[in-house]
């Protein structure tokens, strides 16, 4: 095993310990890489890797834009919210989230409870070069996509910024973004239990 191998193996190993029983999470909006980082980062971390969307899709039988179509988006996030709340039982493990789940306050409080959550911020031209990839979208069936992806980004930016960790994300390689996030974490966790061993002095 080469030494960048042994400290990668290492910060695994130490992550993972710190991490407990708890996720790690990926919020951000559609495009913005979290399934793909997040499968990258569950290779890094020999944790599974879990997508709520197919995980909906799963239980309901239905497509996200099926389950838009018949029962509309309040049904929907709802649905969402119950997937989300059982995938935060099994952990640890990594998983994403749809866009909008982490508008639901229930969804962060169980997220802020249960895991460590990771904002993927992307800006608006490399969001739309991905999403024009999917055109089926429910969100994004507009005249005008970049318009409806704009005021997203207005809406949620703001409340995905209380996320755990945040992480720029860009056209970059998936094991460079990764390999941030493992950085992100590392600081973050290592902190939070520094912190919680000077309040038990």
């Amino acid at each position: 095993m080469t030494a960048t191998a042994t400290t990668a193996h290492e910060d695994a190993a130490m992550l993972l310990d710190r991490l407990g029983d708890r996720s790690i999470v990926f919020v951000g909006l559609m495009g913005a890489g979290k399934t793909a980082i997040g499968r990258k980062l569950s290779q890094m971390l020999g944790l599974p890797f879990v997508d709520s969307d197919h995980e909906i899709e799963a239980v309901s039988r239905m497509t996200i834009a099926e389950l838009f179509e018949q029962y509309g988006e309040a049904e929907f996030r709802a649905l969402e919210q119950r997937v989300i709340e059982r995938l935060l039982k099994g952990g640890p493990q990594i998983f994403s989230t749809g866009g909008g789940a982490f508008m639901n306050e229930q969804t962060r409080l169980g997220i802020a409870a249960r895991g460590v959550s990771v904002w993927l911020k992307a800006d608006l031209d490399l969001l739309m070069q991905r999403v024009a990839k999917k055109p089926s979208r429910p969100l994004l069936q507009n005249p005008d996509p970049r318009a409806v992806m704009a005021r997203l980004m207005e809406q949620r930016y703001p409340v995905y910024a209380a996320a755990d960790i945040t992480i720029k994300t860009r056209d970059e390689r998936r094991e460079v973004i990764a390999a941030e996030v493992v950085e992100a974490l590392k600081a973050k966790l290592i902190a939070s239990e520094y912190a919680s061993e000077r309040n038990l002095r």
